[in-house]
């Protein structure tokens, strides 16, 4: 039911800076210095008329899009968390806590414009084995747009097998922390370049969910769900990924079980784990959040106390970990904190592990920010 991934032709399919830390932790070690990329800021008050200029700015500040898309298979991991019909308040997931329309459509057509191939919009949509063009018009959505957006638009749910006829198991490098390794859908296998498109908002297990937080819905809930097959993949998801979260499972026995099943069962030691090794499985070769309408106290609407914001900001990068740090700082916390200290009062910091992964450096004085300044466009989350 799975497929290996061919080693040699999946480091070919990595930026140098990830293939050297795949390499780097083969030999057993982290990386002594941690990555550094720029990442670009935008100030984007609606999503109307700012999204499409301002994200053209921001790539082309970071070095155009056609020498990471031209020719190639790109895949964009979309941040749909939980129902389509839920809201906050009366706020849509759009305004809150799913990625925007108008933020999808101008990626799509910007890569478009910038010579790729084949876009595929890809992401686990909660509890239905339905096509995601459906899941999205539960919300809505129109999906033609994106289809009109550029040429060679995909969609796949990558929350079971979809369209493939078998899983493709994504190594950890360097044996992993959690798991070794992860069966995943075949659209993370295969393209030439993964995009995370994430939305800027906190986490009640992971202090924020960003840009490598998207990670963390790569694993299918036909394998990882509560309600997975127990010898094998279950045809259909069901139930969502808890086994990730706090251990009450081991997944499918098809895929690698746990490093070591007597590892705290306590979820904020687990998702950033979780998290960082999904990253390093999957590395990400452009970060995109958005940031201009989203939600704060949670990652969802499920979550008390949680409200509807307008920060008013796009922040992306070529390096997840480096993105994330500046998102942070965006949002009124310190790159640098750790547990007990906010964001992270309840978990440990998924930047933290990033940076001992050797995937990039949560050190802002090591990182260039094009564009808005930090300084002018922090909105603090915590007294919004």
């Amino acid at each position: 039911m799975r497929k290996p991934c061919n080693r040699r032709q999946f480091i070919r399919s990595l930026g140098a800076t990830a293939a050297g830390v795949w390499l780097a932790k083969l030999e057993g070690g982290l990386a002594v210095s941690a990555p550094t990329a720029p990442v670009a800021v935008a100030r984007c008050p609606n999503y109307d008329s700012g999204t499409l200029p301002a994200l053209e700015r921001m790539f082309d500040q970071l070095g155009g899009l056609e020498r990471l898309v031209s020719g190639k298979t790109v895949a964009v991991k979309l941040n749909l968390t939980g129902a389509p019909e839920a809201r906050l308040g009366t706020a849509p997931a759009a305004l809150t806590s799913w990625v925007h329309p108008q933020v999808i459509a101008a990626t799509v057509h910007l890569l478009g414009k910038a010579g790729a191939r084949r876009i595929r919009l890809i992401e686990g949509a909660a509890e239905t084995p339905d096509p995601l063009e459906q899941f999205m018009r539960r919300a809505g959505w129109n999906p033609d747009e994106f289809v009109h957006a550029a040429g060679g638009v995909e969609f796949e749910n990558t929350n079971h097998l979809g369209s493939g006829k078998r899983y493709c198991r994504l190594r950890v490098p360097g044996g992993g922390l959690v798991f070794g390794a992860y069966d995943v859908n075949q659209s993370y296998e295969d393209c030439d370049v993964y995009v995370s498109l994430a939305k800027l908002k906190e986490h009640e297990e992971a202090g924020v969910t960003l840009s490598m937080k998207n990670n963390f819905g790569i694993p299918p809930c036909t394998i990882y769900g509560q309600g997975a097959g127990v010898d094998e993949p279950s045809r259909t998801p069901h139930g969502y990924r808890l086994l990730l979260h706090v251990g009450n499972r081991q997944p499918s026995k098809s895929s690698p079980p746990e490093i070591n099943p007597n590892s705290p069962r306590d979820q904020g030691y687990r998702v950033p784990r979780v998290t960082v090794e999904l990253v390093a499985a999957r590395p990400i070769h452009l970060a995109i959040i958005d940031g201009v309408a989203t939600m704060a106290g949670g990652e969802g609407p499920w979550v008390k106390n949680s409200r509807a914001v307008r920060p008013g900001l796009l922040v992306a990068g070529t390096n997840c970990a480096t993105t994330d740090a500046v998102a942070t700082a965006l949002m009124g916390f310190d790159p640098l904190a750790d547990r007990g200290t906010p964001p992270f009062e309840n978990c440990d910091s998924t930047l933290r592990l990033a940076e001992e992964f050797g995937i990039g450096t949560r050190d802002l004085r090591r990182i260039e920010v094009l564009g808005t300044p930090i300084s002018q466009a922090v909105f603090k989350f915590r007294h919004a």
